[in-house]
Order: C-alpha cells, then sequence, then structure tokens
C-alpha cells in the first residue's frame, strides 16, 4: 500500500523519511519514550535512519506496519510517531509515543481516532489492540480518550527489552466510532 497522509485541524500525519531522522532521534532520546516503549535503549542515530529510512517505507509496502509521523499542522514539527501493526487477518495493534514538549495537549489522542478511523475505513481493519506495560499510565489514558474497552491485564504480554512483562489491554472496533465493519461481528451474549 502507498503511504497516505491524514490530516485533523490540528494535526497532519504523514509517513516519515530521511528529512525526519534528526527529529525522530531527539524526540526519542526521552527517558520516558525509552521506559516504556520497545525502542532499542540506547537509542543511536543509526537505529533512527533504520527506522526512517527501512522500517517504515518496508511496512508500507508489504502492509505490514503502517506507521505515521504526528506532526502539527502549523511548521510541521514532530510531537510524536503512530503506528499501526498488523498481527492477524482485519486485527492491527496500535502503539505511539508523544515527544515531551507536546504532552497533555491531546494531540496522541486526536491522531489515534484519525488513524484508527482510517484503518477501518480503509485498511480492511476491524479490530486494533491497544497494550501497554502495566503502569504506563499516560498511555492507558490516551486509549480511554480514544474510547478503546479496557479488557484486562495479561500476565508476561509483552517482552521490553528482553524482560517479560505484564500488559494491560484494550480494543477498538468500528462500531465504537459508529462505522461499519467489514465482517460481521456477533458479541457473546452475557447471562
Amino acid at each position: 500500500m502507498d503511504p497516505v497522509t491524514l490530516t485533523t485541524d490540528r494535526l497532519l500525519l504523514r509517513t516519515v523519511g530521511p528529512r525526519d531522522t534528526d527529529a525522530v532521534f531527539r524526540a526519542v532520546q526521552d527517558p520516558d519514550i525509552l521506559r516504556w516503549t520497545t525502542i532499542p535503549s540506547p537509542y543511536l542515530p543509526e537505529h533512527a535512519r533504520s527506522f526512517t529510512e527501512q522500517l517504515v517505507p518496508d511496512g508500507w509496502a508489504d502492509g505490514s506496519m503502517f506507521t505515521f509521523g504526528v506532526f502539527l499542522r502549523e511548521g510541521e514539527e514532530l510531537a510524536g510517531m503512530l503506528g499501526l501493526t498488523m498481527r492477524a487477518l482485519g486485527v492491527a495493534e496500535v502503539g505511539f509515543w508523544t515527544a515531551k514538549e507536546h504532552r497533555g495537549r491531546g494531540y496522541t489522542t486526536e491522531a489515534v481516532l484519525t488513524a484508527c478511523r482510517w484503518a477501518f475505513s480503509h485498511a480492511s481493519i476491524d479490530r486494533i489492540e491497544w497494550r501497554a506495560e502495566v503502569g504506563n499510565h499516560a498511555s492507558r489514558a490516551v486509549a480511554t480518550r480514544a474510547g478503546f474497552t479496557h479488557e484486562g491485564t495479561q500476565r508476561s504480554g509483552l517482552n521490553n527489552k528482553g524482560t517479560r512483562r505484564d500488559c494491560w489491554t484494550a480494543s477498538l472496533l468500528p462500531s465504537d466510532l459508529g462505522l461499519p465493519s467489514t465482517a460481521p461481528y456477533l458479541p457473546a451474549k452475557h447471562p
């Protein structure tokens, strides 16, 4: 699939490339991003180059990962990153980080909702999963504000830098945003 650009009143979501390598590298030096994500630590310039010049384009090309740089529309300053990684047929996992100086303004929630609407409407995705290590309250707050339904805690649910960790899980369905699914959904009946 060719990369797409999405816009909101405040944000521009677009693929990243070589021109964005330095901005990605600088943002990811933040200890909170390194702590809560699976990004290599220490994060070196060659990691940023590989990400912007190979990983992102390859993910779009083979349909395995749709990565968006989250930029302020005015001035195109990097506010964060967001990726939708395909996990199974019709199922993607969302991951994101926010640059330190742009936290607390609702940019990431806005970006997540925009990317999820696109995924449901244009990428044949019927379920988007969110996972974050237990204790990552900022990520959980974004998922909650974006309308994800919290489903529980997975023991040893993710691997962060070689250590298995418990993680919170949640999901978003097209119907949560008033959108149709590509496949019928029959929820379980609860007693």
